[in-house]
Protein backbone atom coordinates (compact mmCIF):
# COMPACT_ATOMS: atom_id res chain seq x y z
CA UNK A 1 0.00 0.00 0.00
CA UNK A 2 2.20 2.66 -1.16
CA UNK A 3 1.23 6.85 -0.31
CA UNK A 4 3.96 9.55 -2.10
CA UNK A 5 7.12 7.61 -1.04
CA UNK A 6 6.18 5.37 1.44
CA UNK A 7 5.03 2.13 2.27
CA UNK A 8 3.11 1.94 5.78
CA UNK A 9 3.73 -0.45 8.18
CA UNK A 10 1.69 -1.71 11.21
CA UNK A 11 2.80 -1.28 14.86
CA UNK A 12 5.36 -3.92 15.91
CA UNK A 13 5.60 -4.13 19.52
CA UNK A 14 9.21 -4.25 20.81
CA UNK A 15 10.19 -7.74 19.71
CA UNK A 16 13.09 -9.77 19.89
CA UNK A 17 15.77 -9.63 17.35
CA UNK A 18 17.34 -12.76 16.21
CA UNK A 19 20.99 -12.04 15.92
CA UNK A 20 22.42 -16.02 15.03
CA UNK A 21 20.20 -16.70 12.06
CA UNK A 22 21.96 -18.15 9.22
CA UNK A 23 23.07 -15.58 6.80
CA UNK A 24 21.35 -17.62 3.57
CA UNK A 25 18.71 -19.82 4.78
CA UNK A 26 15.43 -21.13 3.12
CA UNK A 27 14.15 -17.77 1.13
CA UNK A 28 10.66 -17.89 2.12
CA UNK A 29 10.91 -19.24 5.79
CA UNK A 30 12.11 -17.39 9.03
CA UNK A 31 12.70 -18.35 12.76
CA UNK A 32 8.66 -18.39 13.08
CA UNK A 33 6.95 -17.79 10.12
CA UNK A 34 7.16 -18.59 6.39
CA UNK A 35 5.58 -16.57 3.78
CA UNK A 36 3.11 -18.13 0.79
CA UNK A 37 0.55 -17.18 -1.36
CA UNK A 38 -2.71 -15.97 -0.16
CA UNK A 39 -5.40 -19.27 -0.28
CA UNK A 40 -9.01 -18.85 -1.57
CA UNK A 41 -9.84 -19.68 2.20
CA UNK A 42 -7.81 -16.56 3.77
CA UNK A 43 -10.91 -14.32 2.39
CA UNK A 44 -12.89 -14.82 5.86
CA UNK A 45 -9.97 -14.15 8.53
CA UNK A 46 -8.89 -10.95 5.98
CA UNK A 47 -12.00 -9.56 6.24
CA UNK A 48 -11.83 -10.58 10.17
CA UNK A 49 -9.26 -8.61 10.31
CA UNK A 50 -10.66 -5.09 8.65
CA UNK A 51 -13.20 -4.85 12.05
CA UNK A 52 -9.94 -5.01 14.21
CA UNK A 53 -9.93 -0.86 14.21
CA UNK A 54 -6.42 -0.28 15.80
CA UNK A 55 -4.79 -2.58 13.30
CA UNK A 56 -6.64 -1.13 10.26
CA UNK A 57 -5.21 2.39 11.54
CA UNK A 58 -1.77 1.24 11.83
CA UNK A 59 -1.79 0.11 8.62
CA UNK A 60 -2.42 3.01 6.34
CA UNK A 61 -3.28 6.52 6.18
CA UNK A 62 -6.75 5.51 4.78
CA UNK A 63 -9.99 5.58 7.03
CA UNK A 64 -10.74 2.43 8.87
CA UNK A 65 -13.55 0.21 7.25
CA UNK A 66 -14.90 -3.31 7.55
CA UNK A 67 -14.57 -5.17 4.33
CA UNK A 68 -17.01 -8.36 3.50
CA UNK A 69 -15.00 -11.76 2.60
CA UNK A 70 -15.62 -11.39 -0.91
CA UNK A 71 -13.32 -8.35 -1.04
CA UNK A 72 -10.86 -10.61 -0.76
CA UNK A 73 -11.64 -12.96 -3.45
CA UNK A 74 -9.07 -12.55 -6.63
CA UNK A 75 -10.93 -10.72 -9.03
CA UNK A 76 -11.54 -12.74 -12.68
CA UNK A 77 -10.98 -9.06 -14.57
CA UNK A 78 -7.80 -8.78 -12.69
CA UNK A 79 -5.47 -8.96 -16.19
CA UNK A 80 -7.13 -5.90 -17.39
CA UNK A 81 -4.97 -4.28 -14.78
CA UNK A 82 -1.67 -5.48 -14.65
CA UNK A 83 1.08 -4.23 -12.37
CA UNK A 84 4.26 -4.77 -14.83
CA UNK A 85 5.71 -7.01 -11.85
CA UNK A 86 5.81 -4.64 -9.36
CA UNK A 87 3.66 -6.30 -6.64
CA UNK A 88 4.71 -9.36 -4.53
CA UNK A 89 2.02 -9.91 -1.51
CA UNK A 90 2.71 -12.91 0.90
CA UNK A 91 1.03 -14.53 3.81
CA UNK A 92 2.47 -14.98 7.07
CA UNK A 93 1.73 -18.35 8.32
CA UNK A 94 3.67 -19.35 11.62
CA UNK A 95 5.80 -22.48 11.33
CA UNK A 96 4.42 -24.49 14.40
CA UNK A 97 0.50 -24.87 13.33
CA UNK A 98 0.71 -23.26 9.64
CA UNK A 99 -1.58 -20.65 10.98
CA UNK A 100 -2.15 -17.19 8.74
CA UNK A 101 -1.51 -14.18 11.59
CA UNK A 102 -0.58 -11.47 9.17
CA UNK A 103 0.76 -10.02 5.72
CA UNK A 104 2.78 -7.99 3.68
CA UNK A 105 4.65 -7.04 0.86
CA UNK A 106 6.57 -5.39 -1.74
CA UNK A 107 5.81 -2.65 -4.39
CA UNK A 108 8.82 -2.21 -6.68
CA UNK A 109 10.12 0.50 -8.87
CA UNK A 110 12.29 -1.82 -11.07
CA UNK A 111 13.53 1.26 -12.93
CA UNK A 112 14.77 2.72 -9.33
CA UNK A 113 16.02 -0.58 -8.02
CA UNK A 114 13.71 0.15 -4.90
CA UNK A 115 11.04 -1.03 -3.14
CA UNK A 116 8.51 -0.06 -0.39
CA UNK A 117 7.20 -2.51 2.39
CA UNK A 118 4.28 -2.81 4.04
CA UNK A 119 3.33 -5.53 6.66
CA UNK A 120 0.72 -6.55 9.44
CA UNK A 121 0.50 -8.43 12.13
CA UNK A 122 -3.70 -8.86 12.29
CA UNK A 123 -3.98 -11.60 14.97
CA UNK A 124 -4.00 -9.79 18.01
CA UNK A 125 -2.11 -12.82 20.17
CA UNK A 126 0.79 -12.66 17.78
CA UNK A 127 1.80 -9.23 17.93
CA UNK A 128 4.75 -8.41 19.98
CA UNK A 129 6.54 -11.77 19.92
CA UNK A 130 9.19 -11.43 17.44
CA UNK A 131 6.48 -12.61 14.53
CA UNK A 132 6.49 -8.56 12.84
CA UNK A 133 10.41 -8.98 13.43
CA UNK A 134 10.74 -12.26 11.58
CA UNK A 135 8.40 -11.23 8.88
CA UNK A 136 9.90 -7.88 7.95
CA UNK A 137 13.36 -9.82 7.78
CA UNK A 138 12.14 -12.12 5.00
CA UNK A 139 11.13 -9.61 3.44
CA UNK A 140 14.02 -7.47 3.22
CA UNK A 141 15.76 -10.68 2.62
CA UNK A 142 13.83 -11.60 -0.74
CA UNK A 143 14.29 -7.95 -1.78
CA UNK A 144 18.06 -7.95 -2.02
CA UNK A 145 18.72 -11.53 -2.35
CA UNK A 146 15.63 -12.58 -5.25
CA UNK A 147 14.78 -9.28 -6.44
CA UNK A 148 18.11 -8.14 -6.71
CA UNK A 149 17.10 -4.10 -5.41
CA UNK A 150 19.23 -2.04 -3.82
CA UNK A 151 17.04 -0.55 -2.09
CA UNK A 152 14.10 -1.41 0.36
CA UNK A 153 12.37 1.61 2.28
CA UNK A 154 9.20 2.24 4.61
CA UNK A 155 7.20 4.32 6.68
CA UNK A 156 6.38 4.60 10.19
CA UNK A 157 4.08 6.83 12.05
CA UNK A 158 5.77 9.36 14.54
CA UNK A 159 3.60 8.02 17.91
CA UNK A 160 4.54 4.23 17.06
CA UNK A 161 8.32 4.44 18.42
CA UNK A 162 8.45 0.67 19.42
CA UNK A 163 8.56 0.06 15.42
CA UNK A 164 11.03 2.62 14.94
CA UNK A 165 13.11 0.65 17.36
CA UNK A 166 12.55 -2.46 15.46
CA UNK A 167 13.34 -1.48 12.49
CA UNK A 168 16.59 -0.06 13.67
CA UNK A 169 17.72 -3.01 15.10
CA UNK A 170 16.86 -4.54 11.90
CA UNK A 171 18.99 -2.17 10.14
CA UNK A 172 17.06 0.91 8.60
CA UNK A 173 18.29 4.53 8.54
CA UNK A 174 16.08 7.04 9.11
CA UNK A 175 15.79 9.45 6.23
CA UNK A 176 13.34 12.59 6.80
CA UNK A 177 9.64 13.18 7.95
CA UNK A 178 6.41 14.07 6.18
CA UNK A 179 4.97 16.60 8.49
CA UNK A 180 1.73 16.58 10.13
CA UNK A 181 0.84 13.76 7.52
CA UNK A 182 -1.76 11.96 9.74
CA UNK A 183 -4.41 13.12 11.86
CA UNK A 184 -5.71 10.72 14.32
CA UNK A 185 -8.18 11.61 17.44
CA UNK A 186 -8.02 15.06 17.12
CA UNK A 187 -4.24 15.13 16.32
CA UNK A 188 -1.73 15.55 13.37
CA UNK A 189 1.49 13.44 13.37
CA UNK A 190 4.77 13.26 11.33
CA UNK A 191 5.59 10.24 8.96
CA UNK A 192 8.77 9.27 9.16
CA UNK A 193 10.86 7.44 6.33
CA UNK A 194 13.21 4.65 6.85
CA UNK A 195 14.89 2.61 4.46
CA UNK A 196 18.20 0.33 4.01
CA UNK A 197 20.38 -0.34 1.13
CA UNK A 198 21.99 -3.28 -0.28
CA UNK A 199 25.78 -2.54 1.01
CA UNK A 200 24.05 -1.97 4.91
CA UNK A 201 22.23 -5.31 4.34
CA UNK A 202 25.47 -7.19 2.87
CA UNK A 203 27.50 -5.97 5.66
CA UNK A 204 24.73 -7.18 8.21
CA UNK A 205 25.06 -10.62 6.17
CA UNK A 206 28.57 -10.72 6.42
CA UNK A 207 28.37 -10.42 10.43
CA UNK A 208 25.72 -12.84 10.90
CA UNK A 209 28.03 -15.38 8.50
CA UNK A 210 30.63 -14.68 10.92
CA UNK A 211 28.74 -15.15 14.09
CA UNK A 212 27.06 -18.37 12.49
CA UNK A 213 30.83 -20.00 11.94
CA UNK A 214 31.84 -18.80 15.36
CA UNK A 215 29.12 -21.00 16.87
CA UNK A 216 29.81 -23.71 14.62
CA UNK A 217 33.06 -24.11 15.43
CA UNK A 218 32.64 -23.76 19.19
CA UNK A 219 30.14 -26.44 18.87
CA UNK A 220 32.95 -28.60 17.76
CA UNK A 221 35.27 -27.94 20.39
Amino acid sequence: MTYGLFALCSPLQEEPIVTNQPAFGNLFIGKLIRLTAKKPEDKDTLSRWTHDAEYMRQLNFDAALPKPPEHFEDKKDKDKHPDNGRRFNFMFRTLDSDKLIGQGGLNVSWNNQATWVWLGIGEPDYRGKGYGSDAMRLLVNYSFRELGLYRVGLGVFGYNTRAMHVYEKLGFVHEGAMRQSLYREGEHHDTYGMSILRPEWEAQQAVLSTETALVAAESLT
